[in-house]
């Protein structure tokens, strides 16, 4: 019987990004989304004085106020806790 190796012997084919539909994809199915990447990039390089983790508008400003928020809030709880932490036991 022998040991069977780990590591598959025979690999895939490697695909990488072409104009053409890939082996055994019909060709409806040739590029499933649309290229975002220059839209994207005409967004983030628009010189409007927001930071880039801002541009995407309201989404963005969203997840920056509730992190700002949670990181504000746990600061205060840690020094609240260290606070009573280092008061002297009463008995």
């Amino acid at each position: 019987q022998g040991l069977k190796p780990l590591v598959p012997t025979d690999f895939p084919h490697l695909i990488f990004g072409t104009s053409k539909p890939g082996p055994g994809l019909p060709a409806a199915h040739a590029f499933l989304g649309r290229n975002k990447v220059p839209d994207l990039q005409k967004v983030f390089q628009r010189s409007d004085g927001l930071p880039v983790h801002l541009k995407l508008g309201y989404p963005d400003k969203l997840l920056y106020r509730t992190t700002m928020a949670l990181t504000i809030g746990g600061t205060i709880y840690c020094l609240v806790a260290l606070f009573i932490a280092s008061q002297p036991k009463k008995q």
